[in-house]
């Protein structure tokens, strides 16, 4: 049984059994002595070493697994025998010379593995970031035109690309090492390509040391302009550092804030159980089709994943030595993410389905009200859900007699119209949102409301009720009141504002009429005892003006005293208790 010996190869640790070792020391003593005069050696030694590391550790399945001959040689394989790549360090001074030996060396080895693309930013070759560059070696395509279509779909999308810039920015790791600018271009990782690529890093570190010697030159004959142009780009250029030092704060302070702002909010819809917001019942009811936590987790990760990113790059633009996230780490996220916006997107669709249709159900009753008669119409509330009569479309989550909650709103549509029937009548028309035509007219059948007609008061109910099981459905009620010609009506204050509506649907009572005796005439409604004026005596002056000369308020005041001898009389005791109702109303306004 070999012993085995531990290893450390590029900071990694690795248990290898003894004749491997040597086999392994061996080859690197030969590689250490094929560049003995080789500038970079030190770097392309490591670089090597770095590489070796990285096949072991693929080719291990367990970190304890024992390294033998077997992977030994196939590092050998893969990297190459030291002898195919020596060759004086002169003849990479020859452009063409080198990039025959290259080519020739590749040839030798035919058992050079050849590693697909991975996706790097390339800096030594940015603008910017290297965003560009890096996708450019990925897709064999000139930089110069990702350059020039992101430029122009940022024009187009009105600065939507550079969020996406900044993303691929965040996500693409920078190519550092020797090795990962190898994988960028997809060149294959073995000894020659190493050795050629560290000295063309010296190879660009001598010609800008060159350039410096020219600059020190230059600068013994520059003259005082040049030099205060200098200054001033100097200057200019430490500005826009600071600016951009600002921004990355901006960045750092609106991402944390957002951040934490996210997360509180995630901690108060219940999520992890620490908070109970009231609104959370309301958001129950919405139909999201899944449990509250997880709405608000998906939420928090379509919007807090990007916001996390933006937070590293606030941090990385103040500090520039910040360790950037793994790899892993980042398409974690990214995944995360586009699932999460995948699911919210399903979900949005579903809940815009739920809403499809509209259906109503009509309710008509007939009331014993005549030409002849007076009514009172007044509208009534519940006070166990509260005494306030003002018509709104809310929809509110309420608790009825048996500790219930129930739905409670106050969308109630109060129209007055007229009739040429003997009788009048009441149409009450629910309506809801479904699924389904059938789920729509479900809905609206158990919207409960309820109409009261009694000693010539017609009460109704200034708000509905409606069971949590069908949930928030743009539920609401009209209510329309056909009146013979010729009855008259009394509207109580508190119809107001559930008769004063916005659109033509033909409501006869105006607003400021309640309170006063209004005679029900054909489409017109014509007030007994409204002050006189053109405005509030007639619905439909405009009509009459055009039949009748005027000259100031005679006209009006003739056509008023013969509506009045022409209106029914209060021969009931019911028409003299509204007429004592409407006299104290008329006292209490002149007050």
């Amino acid at each position: 049984m070999n012993k085995t010996v531990n290893i450390n190869l590029a900071g990694i640790f690795f248990h290898i059994d003894e004749d491997a070792f040597f086999k392994l020391k061996n080859y690197l003593d030969a590689i250490k002595q094929s560049f003995t005069d080789s500038q970079g050696r030190e770097e392309i030694i490591q670089d090597i070493e770095a590489r070796i590391a990285e096949i072991f550790d693929e080719k291990r399945q367990t970190e304890k697994q024992v390294i033998s001959n077997k992977e030994v040689d196939a590092v050998i394989e893969i990297m190459g025998q030291p002898e195919d790549y020596q060759v004086d360090s002169d003849i990479f001074e020859d452009e063409e010379t080198s990039q025959s030996f290259y080519t020739s060396n590749q040839q030798k080895n035919s058992k050079t593995e050849y590693k697909n693309k991975k996706l790097y930013r390339d800096t030594d070759n940015s603008y910017i970031s290297g965003v560009c560059s890096g996708l450019g070696h990925y897709f064999n395509i000139d930089p110069v035109w990702i350059r020039v279509l992101f430029v122009l779909l940022t024009i187009v999308t009105t600065a939507f690309f550079i969020v996406i810039y900044i993303i691929f920015w965040i996500v693409m790791p920078e190519a550092v090492t020797t090795t990962e600018k190898l994988e960028m271009r997809g060149e294959p990782i073995n000894i020659s390509n190493i050795e050629r690529k560290v000295k063309e890093g010296f190879d660009s570190v001598a010609d800008k040391m060159k350039d410096v010697d020219y600059q020190k030159y230059g600068q013994k004959v520059n003259n005082g302009a040049t030099n205060f142009f200098k200054h001033v780009s100097n200057a200019i250029i430490s500005i826009i550092k600071i600016f951009i030092k600002l921004i990355g704060i901006l960045i750092l302070l609106v991402a944390g804030s957002a951040l934490i702002g996210l997360l509180f909010s995630l901690l108060s819809v219940g999520t992890f159980g620490l908070f109970d917001a009231p609104w959370m019942d309301y958001v129950e009811l919405a139909n999201i089709g899944i449990p509250l936590w997880l709405g608000a987790l998906l939420i928090f990760f379509v919007a807090g994943i990007p916001i996390f990113f933006l937070f590293v790059l606030g941090l990385k633009i103040l500090i520039s030595n910040v360790k950037s996230i793994s790899n892993p780490v980042k398409l974690a996220l990214l995944g995360l993410w586009l699932i999460s916006v995948f699911v919210i997107s399903f979900l949005g669709i579903r809940q815009a389905t739920e809403r499809a249709f509209e259906g109503e159900v009509v309710e008509v009753k007939t009331l014993p009200i005549s030409a002849k008669n007076t009514v009172f119409l007044a509208m009534q509330a519940n006070n166990f859900y509260g005494s306030d009569l003002h018509r709104n479309n809310d929809l509110e989550i309420k608790l009825n007699e048996n500790s219930e909650k129930i739905i409670y709103s106050r969308d109630i549509k109060l129209i007055v119209k007229s009739t040429r029937d003997s009788v009048a009548k009441i149409k009450v028309t629910k309506q809801a949102e479904g699924k389904s035509y059938e789920v729509a007219r479900r809905r609206a059948s158990e919207i409960n409301y309820n109409t009261i007609f009694n000693n010539h008061t017609l009460t109704l109910d200034g708000y509905f009720t409606t069971s949590t099981e069908n949930m928030f459905s743009d539920q609401k009620v009209t209510v329309t009141l056909y009146l013979p010609i010729g009855t008259t009506l009394l509207a109580d204050e508190n119809t107001r504002s559930y008769h004063l509506t916005y659109n033509d649907n033909g409501d006869l009572l105006l607003k400021g009429q309640e309170g006063h005796l209004l005679t029900i005439g054909n489409q017109e409604i014509i007030c007994k005892t409204c002050p006189t004026s053109k405005e509030n005596n007639k619905l439909d002056n405009d009509e009459r003006s055009k039949n009748y000369s005027t000259n100031g308020d005679e006209w009006y005041q003739e056509e008023e005293k013969d509506s009045l001898n022409n209106l029914p009389k209060l021969n009931t005791i019911e028409d003299q208790i509204i007429k004592t109702q409407v006299e104290i109303i008329n006292q209490t306004s002149n007050k």
